[in-house]
This record gives C-alpha cells, structure tokens and sequence, in this order.
C-alpha cells in the first residue's frame, strides 16, 4: 500500500510538472503572440507614414518636371545672353585698343602745338 501511495504521489507530482511545463509554454506563446501583435501594429503605422512621404515625393517629383520644362524655355535666352556678353567683351577690347590710340594721337596733337617749329 505505501507503494501505491507512492506511485500516486509520483505521478501526482508528474502531474503538476506537466501543468506547470504547460503553462509556462502557454505564457511563452501568448508573451510571443503579444510581441508579433505589437509588431503588426507598428508595422501598419509605418506603412501609414510612409505612404505620406511617398504623396509627397510624388509630389515633388511632378514639380520637378515642371521646373525642368520651364527652364529648357531659359535655355535659348541664357544662350543670348552668353553670345552678348561674349560680343560686350570683344567690344570692350576694341574700345581700349582704340582708348590707346586716341591717347596717343592727343599726346602728338599736343607735342605739336607745344613745338610748332619740329614739325
């Protein structure tokens, strides 16, 4: 008989061992299931905020197509100004070649009128 009881025992300790192991697994699981929830959320919040900046970029995208149209208009109007400036700076060089020459003949007029008899 106190071999029976001791079976009994044995096996009601086993028993609780399991339930216990049990449990524990249990609560394993549903922590994890708790997490990948948490997880799931976070996720979809993401995803939301992410698709704002993707409108925007959109957004920004088509602008930028927009800015790029308008100045291929600037670019026959920058190529003028390019071809005046380029002409301003030729002149400026004839002006100053011609500055010299002026500059010179002033100076021969003047020596000729200071010495009328050189000549």
């Amino acid at each position: 008989m106190a071999e029976k009881e001791k079976q009994d025992e044995l096996a009601d300790s086993l028993n609780d061992l399991f339930s216990s192991v049990s449990t524990m697994i249990k609560s394993e699981l549903q922590g994890t299931a708790n997490h990948m929830e948490l997880l799931e959320k976070m996720n979809l919040r993401v995803a939301e905020e992410y698709k704002g900046f993707g409108d925007v970029a959109s957004g920004l995208s088509v602008f930028v197509e927009q800015l790029k149209s308008k100045s291929a208009g600037f670019d026959e109007y920058v190529k003028q100004i390019d071809a005046i400036d380029q002409q301003v700076t030729e002149f400026e060089a004839v002006v100053s070649v011609l500055d010299k020459h002026v500059t010179m003949l002033e100076s021969k007029v003047q020596s000729v009128y200071h010495n009328p008899s050189s000549s």
